[in-house]
């Protein structure tokens, strides 16, 4: 089992490690600018291995709440920011099916509404690199990696509108639309569909082709339902449809 099968089996032992760590910074009372114990420390205290620690620690850095610096260690960067992952945190497997419409929905309405100013201010050297970020995305070594060059890619097109407004939105939810994007994630569906189709998405940009780029991302932004049960249907019905984990 490679290390994005393993994050996407035993994500909850990293969800479990992050619930702690936050409730380490509300009970140690610590705030911006302080340092959370060194990982060896985090080991101990949770009897938990380094691995999960290095994960979780990534997580709450894409969250925005730690900064993590060799050397130096993870330090508080904004408080607030966990107080918004209390509005937007939820386990993988408590997604919901509203939930990802949504998100989802949201998403669509900016990603595809905004499509002239992104054709307006996407250079080809903007496209060089959200082609480099795309291809960051499949050498990622976790889902929790992949997801962030994922989410990247997306707020590199968002970049493009100038709107600060759009930017912060998408910051605050940051942590649900990561969950969403590492739901049901394997290699296969990384190297293959989610890497093809950012690919599709920047050749109609370049092509100016604004109706093939809002149906390519409308497509691109509700390829997850199939992991999510139908209404009505029970709870392992997502999970029949899933791509299974350990496959390729």
């Amino acid at each position: 089992m490679d290390d994005l099968h393993s994050e996407a089996a035993g994500g909850s032992a990293v969800d479990q490690v992050v619930a702690q760590i936050r409730a380490l910074i509300d009970t140690d009372g610590l705030g911006v600018g302080d340092k959370l114990p060194t990982e060896r420390e985090l080991c101990e205290r949770f009897a938990i291995s380094r691995n999960t620690v290095r994960e979780a620690m990534r997580m709450l850095k894409a969250y925005g709440i730690v900064d993590v610096r060799p050397k130096v260690g993870a330090t508080i960067v904004d408080h607030r920011m966990n107080r918004a992952f209390d509005l937007f945190s939820f386990n993988v497997a408590e997604v919901s099916r509203q939930t990802f419409d949504d998100i989802q929905g949201f998403r669509e309405l900016i990603e595809t509404g905004t499509a002239l100013h992104i054709f307006a201010r996407a250079t080809p050297a903007v496209i060089a690199n959200l082609r480099a970020i795309n291809q960051q995305m499949v050498q990622a070594r976790s889902v929790v990696e992949a997801s962030e060059f994922d989410l990247q890619f997306h707020t590199g097109l968002i970049a493009l509108t100038g709107n600060k407004s759009i930017l912060d939105i998408y910051g605050i939810m940051k942590p649900v639309i990561l969950r969403i994007m590492q739901r049901g994630k394997t290699r296969r569906i990384i190297e293959g569909e989610t890497y093809g189709e950012h690919e599709a998405i920047l050749r109609a940009i370049e092509a100016s082709d604004s109706l093939g780029y809002q149906y390519l991302m409308r497509s691109h932004l509700r390829a997850g339902l199939a992991n999510f049960a139908p209404p009505g249907a029970g709870p392992d019905a997502a999970n029949d449809q899933a791509v299974p984990h350990g496959q390729d």
